[in-house]
């Protein structure tokens, strides 16, 4: 006769093996929950006026954001201009909660102040998270009577007399002075341009005989001079991969990227104070040129939202087109990426930062 299975031995067992599996359950991650935005409101701060580059780049991209996030919130663009975009970046720094009800937009014209160590700068970056990357690229050009006809043949502009019309040495044209004192031409910079639109008509005047344009201005306005004979293109600033590697710019893939054209003309790879400073420069100002942040502290699952809106964003069938037309044939920086790029675009060791500091004010009597 077969023996009958002790009943409470049985029972306890079972109990047993339930709570373990409890245990189990509770302590193993489960798939990450989107945060819910339903009936939010958020505020989509930008430092600069109505009507410029961060605005619209802002202007577009808030109604995705709004349909990508989860609840479909309302996003409002906030614009808090002054002090060349220092006076609302201090403020979001001071006010920004970590509810993910706030998200500020930096550009350019935010990260050359702080990388100069502006004074006047109360916000820290090393703050902030960074969401997603808006590059921008640029191409520089050149009157066809220098003789220069291509980037292998910038070393022809020795001993010229090569004049720039610049908006002002710390804007972000101080890429443009800092590449040609590293290739080693002098460069005579004229200051008082209203922007790169009026640069570019004295340009055309014979005014100057260098000139960049960033890649939308360039390939309205200045292609069809290079059509015509009137403008040699000599490289592109070039863009930054997912490593930090400097490559060539994906809408200028004939030309080369400035790292390209130095090495050509010296016959090396360029290194030192003087190029670790334009390289910080060039990702601050072109490469991650426009970012979207989150105060630092901000929970681990509504930055996960906010990234994961940001790739719907950007993956939407509809986005490539209508990007191109309003911000310029550009990869947006997400994911790694975005986080490669926020850092090259906001650290500079000191020495390259004390290195450019006096350049800046020695050679231009910089007031930083």
């Amino acid at each position: 006769m077969r023996a009958q299975p002790n009943r409470r031995l049985v029972s306890r067992a079972l109990l047993s093996g339930l709570a373990g599996a409890a245990i189990v359950a509770a302590g193993s991650p489960g798939p990450a929950q989107a945060f819910d935005y339903s009936g939010k409101r958020i505020e989509y701060v930008i430092p600069f006026s109505t009507g410029g580059g961060s605005d619209n780049w802002a202007r577009f991209l808030a109604p995705r954001f709004q349909a990508a996030l989860p609840g479909n919130p309302v996003i409002a663009v906030m614009n808090v201009p002054g002090g060349g975009s220092i006076t609302g970046t201090n403020q979001y720094a001071e006010r920004a909660k970590p509810d993910g009800l706030s998200i500020l937009g930096t550009s350019g014209s935010t990260q050359f102040p702080y990388l100069l160590g502006d004074k006047r700068v109360k916000y820290d970056y090393k703050d902030w998270t960074v969401i997603m990357v808006t590059p921008t690229g640029g191409v520089v050009y050149a009157q066809p009577d220098l003789g220069a006809r291509s980037g292998a043949e910038v070393g022809k502009l020795r001993g010229k007399r090569l004049v720039y019309g610049s908006q002002g040495v710390t804007s972000l044209d101080l890429v443009v002075p800092l590449a040609f004192e590293i290739l080693g031409l002098d460069l005579k910079v004229v200051f008082g341009m209203k922007g790169r639109g009026p640069a570019r008509l004295a340009f055309e005047r014979g005014e100057s005989n260098i000139d960049y344009q960033t890649t939308a201005a360039y390939v309205k306005s200045v292609k069809p001079l290079v059509e015509g004979g009137k403008a040699v293109p000599l490289w592109a600033w070039g863009s930054v991969d997912e490593h930090g590697n400097l490559v060539r710019d994906p809408t200028f893939k004939d030309l080369p990227n400035f790292g390209e054209v130095y090495k050509m003309m010296h016959g090396k790879e360029p290194s030192g104070p003087a190029w670790n400073a334009w390289k910080a420069f060039f990702v601050a100002g072109f490469a991650a040129q426009k970012m979207i942040l989150l105060p630092k502290s901000t929970p681990k699952d509504i930055v996960d939202t906010w990234r994961a809106a940001a790739e719907k964003v950007v993956k939407a069938p509809d986005f490539e087109k209508a990007a191109e037309k309003a911000l310029g044939d550009v990869d947006q920086g997400l994911g790694r990426k975005a986080q490669t790029l926020f850092k090259l675009a906001t650290e500079v060791d000191a020495e390259s930062k004390e290195w450019v500091r006096n350049w800046l004010i020695k050679k231009y009597n910089a007031k930083l």
